[in-house]
């Protein structure tokens, strides 16, 4: 009796010892989510997961060991139920049962889970024993398919992001043909000043003189007033020889045309 009652505390302490392991490692690992999760990077969250599962597979193994007793036959039960604050509880649970009373007892010692919770776990049995073993194969061939497409588009999405990223983009445009387009819109460089063949008059240089455009206006007479009376005449000539007269003063064709325009070749 006293020799079982030995190997159930070293277990017990061995099973503590791992726990402890296991809750100051979440510890740390949910102290750097909350805390540190600007400088947190994937390589050391991938080192916590791997240290927790590593102490999982630890604790399962110590479970299963031989020399381990089976807990499942061990019934605790509890002597003294107080609603008074219990210090020493207080202390080996590190804060989190104050009181040892009616209220927590059933969530502490409870070996079973919820009613619900066991009914549904029951209906999941149940279902899983149904499916035949040919059903069942094919739905994990199914299953390992669509896990092996996804993880497929995900490393090729991670592949082209990467050559994406070291590809220089490539240039579309100019900004030297950019740059001069905006100065000769803005500030006109660039832009030559052009003058027409034959510009050299008695008037201003660069404009056009007064017979060139004479010539021109009485050309564009001839053509519309082809088809006029001779007794007409006389009059165009008068006006072409009236502004012609005018020296430095640039003749009006649209009076000239409006007077051409106003004269049927009918009228009487």
């Amino acid at each position: 009796m006293q020799r079982e009652e030995k190997q159930l505390e070293a277990s017990l302490d061995a099973l503590l010892s791992q726990v402890a392991d296991l809750k100051n490692s979440l510890g740390s690992f949910i102290y750097k989510l909350e805390n540190e999760y600007d400088r947190l990077t994937w390589p050391s969250v991938l080192d916590s997961f791997a240290l927790l599962s590593g102490q999982l597979n630890t604790l399962n193994k110590v479970l299963k060991h031989e020399k381990t007793p089976l807990f499942r036959n061990q019934v605790i039960i509890p002597l003294v139920l107080s609603p008074d604050r219990d210090e020493d509880l207080m202390r080996q649970t590190e804060g989190r049962v104050p009181v040892f009373s009616h209220e927590v007892v059933p969530d502490h010692l409870r070996t079973k889970p919820d009613p619900e919770v066991e009914e549904q776990e029951k209906q999941l049995t149940t279902d899983a024993a149904r499916i035949g073993a040919d059903a069942a194969q094919k739905q994990i061939q199914s299953l390992n398919k669509m896990c092996s497409n996804l993880l497929e588009k995900i490393s090729k999405e991670e592949r082209e992001s990467e050559s994406g990223g070291l590809r220089p983009n490539k240039q579309t445009f100019n900004p030297a043909d950019t740059n001069a387009l905006v100065a000769a819109v803005a500030f006109g460089k660039g832009l030559s000043n052009w003058r027409p063949s034959g510009s050299s008059g008695p008037g201003q240089p660069g404009q056009p003189g007064a017979g060139t455009i004479l010539a021109g206006t009485s050309g564009l007479q001839q053509v519309q007033m082809a088809g006029a009376p001779s007794q007409q005449q006389p009059m165009l000539s008068g006006v072409q020889m009236a502004q012609a007269g005018q020296p430095g003063k640039m003749p009006s064709g649209i009076k000239t045309n409006i007077k051409s325009a106003s004269m049927h070749p009918y009228q009487r």
